[in-house]
């Protein structure tokens, strides 16, 4: 019997979430009956809920499936319905961080996106991923390859014709309207070693930033937006922060962490963690330019090795560019000295930057140039890095995508864009007006007048 009073159990439910690390060295983590009496538990709960109807397809695709079933609840659902619930899910964690009423320490330890990756890797245990699903994930490696002379103009021209896209729609079903980035020869690697000989040498300590960052370019930063990580070099020293690249670093993981493969999360972490613990302990901080790698490592890693020690160091130095600005900021080290504004600026939040949990500090920033208005809008893109390039789901990712595009549309501000880059093409895309987003750091390079 529990000896807790009612009292002593409201107070639990209105403490802070709490974040339980995912036990998936356990081996009952992969028994799939387990799975399901798990799932039935807390589709039934979400089922009375609703809350997160508006967030993603997996919420509607299950409580349709529970209203059109013989009674009208979860045990009549067909399992197949399950499995497709899974599929719409893109681990955004958003329903988790703003709109369950259910997480631990409530009673119900209500955790939907770890269940979903756990359902996930019991999947993938099982061989089910498909060819293209393998590509679309080892981002290393298809970036290697398509940024090299000659394969990179073939790649690209393939990638923007109608009879390559239907190529690439028939054999590996890439849905022929979904924005296909392109792959620069240039990358952020080649760039910023010819930025080395600029670096300044002040470096200015504040009261929770070292003044010395490391940027870990990630996969799509290197080689298909150099430019967004060359306008934040340009950004930080031009602030006295000096930047060099990570050297030899691989994909933070995301990519496979939703696809379920844990296994290779494990094998990127072994080869990235070490190498930034060491820089850490050189005394460097950490910044990346897609919000989802920061928040792999600030987040996802710990929760995956809570009992990793170097996890802990990367994540404590692990920070989102315009968190970082803005602590320099805090304590009187950010030049607010701006040349240009920019006058109406229509801002989307990343859902990776949203489940962070770091108040807006890109639209802070913003804020600070004279002349400038932001409007931050806070819907998802439907993108998610892959989830709005496959066939069967980038219909919906648009459908997602359709609220954000609106109001960026009626907004008619003098610039769009996201702390995301996919988002900003996704939006791009469902504009279709051929105007390019540009990135929050590129318009902070660009009130500068650098």
């Amino acid at each position: 019997m529990s000896t807790q009073s009612d009292d002593e159990n409201n107070d639990d439910c209105l403490a802070a979430p709490t974040r339980h690390p995912l036990d998936w060295h356990n081996p009952d983590f992969y028994n799939e009956s387990e799975l399901f009496t798990e799932m039935e538990r807390v589709f039934d709960i979400c089922h009375g809920c609703r809350r997160c109807i508006s967030l993603c397809n997996t919420f509607p695709t299950l409580f349709d499936a529970i209203e059109d079933s013989d009674s009208g609840e979860v045990d009549s659902v067909d399992r197949a319905v399950f499995w497709q619930a899974v599929h719409h899910c893109f681990l955004c964690d958003v329903c988790y961080s703003t709109k369950c009423p259910y997480v631990p320490p409530h009673e119900y330890d209500l955790d939907f996106p770890h269940l979903m990756l756990r359902a996930k890797a019991i999947k993938f245990g099982h061989g089910d991923p498909s060819i293209r699903d393998l590509i679309v994930t080892h981002t290393d490696a298809v970036g290697k390859l398509a940024s090299l002379p000659i394969i990179s103009t073939i790649v690209n021209v393939v990638n923007r014709s109608v009879a390559g896209r239907k190529l690439l729609d028939a054999r590996l079903a890439i849905h022929p309207s979904a924005v296909l980035p392109e792959y620069q020869q240039n990358t952020l690697t080649k760039r910023l070693s010819k930025l080395r000989e600029t670096t300044p040498t002040m470096i200015q300590d504040g009261s929770t930033t070292s003044g010395k960052v490391i940027l870990f370019g990630t996969c799509y930063g290197n080689y298909n937006e150099p430019g967004i990580g060359e306008d934040l070099v340009k950004v930080f020293e031009h602030n006295g922060i000096p930047v060099q690249l990570m050297e030899d670093s691989r994909c933070c993981g995301m990519p496979k962490l939703e696809l379920g493969d844990l296994l290779g999360v494990a094998a990127l972490k072994e080869h990235n963690i070490p190498r930034l613990a060491a820089l850490v302990e050189q005394g460097f901080d950490i910044v990346a330019v897609v919000p989802s790698c920061v928040l792999m490592f600030k987040q996802e890693l710990p929760l995956l090795f809570p009992h990793d020690p170097d996890v802990a160091k990367v994540k404590a130095a692990f920070f989102d560019p315009f968190e970082y600005l803005m602590l320099r900021h805090q304590d009187s080290l950010l030049d607010t000295n701006f040349k240009r504004p920019l006058g109406k600026v229509a801002y989307h939040v990343p859902c990776h930057l949203r489940v962070q949990n770091l108040g807006l500090k890109t639209r802070e920033c913003l804020l600070l140039i004279p002349g400038t208005e932001v409007e931050a809008i806070e819907r998802c893109s439907g993108h998610n890095g892959t989830y709005a390039v496959k066939r069967e789901f980038h219909d919906t990712s648009m459908k997602i995508a359709k609220p954000l595009v609106k109001r960026v549309d009626k907004l008619d501000a003098d610039w769009y864009g996201s702390d995301c880059p996919m988002a900003g093409r996704q939006i791009e895309l469902g504009l279709g007006k051929g105007v390019a987003p540009v990135s929050p750091i590129t318009l902070l390079r660009i009130a500068y007048g650098l």
